[in-house]
């Protein structure tokens, strides 16, 4: 398959590679474009998110492709769905906020849960973290599209399938 391609390459004049290998920069620089100003306009990070668990039905279920916002000057709300990282955790996880704790000087700290889980998420926060703070939120649901995302569950889970899209 590989040797194909590089046949194929070398078939073409160099107008035609250069044309191709510009065509495949613009692609690249505007999906990267299109996801920073994402970024900007949304205040996350990550403004789009893959549902990875079923800890979150019956609101959302596996594969579900959540967007994002994460606007400082907004306060969490008990109820609110959040998108949060912890410490020595590479994938973000997806709860809602159960319990808010204001303190008098105006810091408020939150904790979450899965709605499909039976206890809270003190489990999963980095050792000794009892409480999350606006600095471990990564965005807040605002919308859904189901389903969408089981592509790049797949992709991940079954390397075959990969292959299958790729080649």
């Amino acid at each position: 398959m590989l040797q194909s391609w590089f046949d194929d390459v070398k078939r073409m004049n160099k107008r035609q590679f250069l044309y191709q290998l510009l065509s495949f920069g613009m692609i690249v620089s505007s999906a990267l474009m299109i996801w920073k100003g994402l970024m900007v306009v949304t205040g996350s990070e990550s403004p789009i998110v893959v549902v990875l668990s079923g800890s979150m039905e019956p609101a959302f279920h596996r594969g579900d492709l959540l967007f994002l916002t994460n606007y400082q000057e907004d306060p969490v709300r008990v109820g609110e769905i959040v998108v949060f990282k912890v410490e020595g955790r590479d994938i973000p996880i997806v709860h809602r906020v159960l319990k808010l704790h204001e303190k008098e000087n105006g810091t408020v700290k939150f904790l979450t849960k899965g709605d499909n889980n039976s206890v809270d998420d003190r489990g999963l926060y980095a050792p000794g973290q009892l409480w999350l703070t606006k600095q471990d939120v990564v965005g807040r649901a605002r919308g859904f599209l189901p389903h969408v995302g089981m592509v790049t569950i797949y992709m991940n889970e079954y390397p075959k399938f990969k292959d299958l899209l790729v080649n």
